[in-house]
């Protein structure tokens, strides 16, 4: 009887001096974790706020009086929707808002594909200038757009593309690739060689490789090209605005700006337009959220 008593006491008394050391490290630990997050939210809190103000500004200004812009409270006395009327109607913003929607569209495909192709050929492949034609290629992102409008001006009056989408659609895309192909080389360069290897071994096209085996495992990346192309070309003003000039064919953002004067602004008109144009930005991003975080931390863990 007593043989079988010392074993448990010896247990009891171990379990005794355990016991205080690991509950003063999880009491430790759970010290030390609110101290971080209370830390970090009030460190966020007041960035959270800065960046969300302007979109609350817009919002409440396109909903309240034209009078109470300026002088009225922050959150207004009274609401009103009559600005989205006269946005809709005052600039025909479904015939601007259905140009901007194809030119973004056509803008994104374009972009996607030369990317994704050129990508994967000067990450995988092995063809003569290679290091050559690659340096070229991004001696193009070091020149500012600014400084090459009056060039392509000409150049787009010369082929007669002038004054129209397609014009337009030619500068996007030849604007933007060399970014996005910069950006999808590096994503096909973390992708492992042996894959490739496989693939031809059994058979396979570099077509179709590039199509089953590697395009699936660059999904991050190009949602990452997707999202950054359509924020681009959806909010672009300076490029449109210079080679087109039938209003008819405008995109949405250099006919929103005609709603500035040179006095006096119709503020509630001018941020409801802006409100409604901001939509389609959103419901992108909202969509492919998950893909572009993943795109943006893929080089941080390995």
């Amino acid at each position: 009887m007593s043989a079988t008593l010392r074993p448990a006491r010896a247990t009891s008394r171990a379990a005794a001096r355990t016991t205080p050391t690991s509950t003063s490290r999880r009491t430790g630990t759970r010290r030390r974790l609110p101290f971080g997050k209370t830390f970090a939210t009030f460190l966020l809190l007041p960035l959270c706020v800065l960046m969300v103000f302007p979109f609350v500004w817009l919002l409440l200004t396109s909903l309240r009086p034209q009078n109470t812009v300026f002088s009225g409270p922050f959150f207004p006395e009274s609401f009103t929707g009559t600005a989205y009327a006269t946005a809709w109607t005052s600039i025909e913003f479904p015939l601007h808002f259905f140009n901007s929607l194809w030119i973004t569209a056509a803008t994104v495909v374009g972009v996607t594909v030369f990317a994704t192709l050129s990508g994967y050929a000067f990450a995988k492949l092995d063809f003569p200038f290679k290091n050559t034609l690659y340096l070229l290629l991004l001696t193009t992102l070091m020149m500012p757009g600014t400084a090459l409008i009056i060039p392509l001006y000409l150049e787009l009056k010369s082929l007669g593309l002038l004054n129209t989408q397609a014009g337009l659609l030619v500068l996007y895309i030849s604007g933007s690739a060399p970014f996005s192909m910069f950006l999808m080389r590096a994503f096909f360069a973390t992708l492992p060689d042996e894959l490739i290897e496989a693939a031809r071994v059994d058979g396979s096209s570099e077509l179709s490789i590039f199509a089953r085996v590697v395009l699936p495992l660059a999904r991050p990346g190009v949602a990452t090209v997707v999202i950054f192309q359509f924020l681009q070309t959806w909010n672009e003003f300076l490029m449109a605005n210079t080679v087109l000039q039938d209003t008819d064919k405008l995109p949405l953002q250099p006919v929103l700006f005609t709603l500035t004067g040179q006095y006096s602004t119709d503020w509630p008109t001018l941020t409801a337009g802006l409100v409604l144009s901001i939509i389609p930005v959103v419901l992108v991003y909202v969509r492919m959220q998950n893909q572009f975080v993943a795109g943006m931390t893929l080089g941080a863990v390995k």
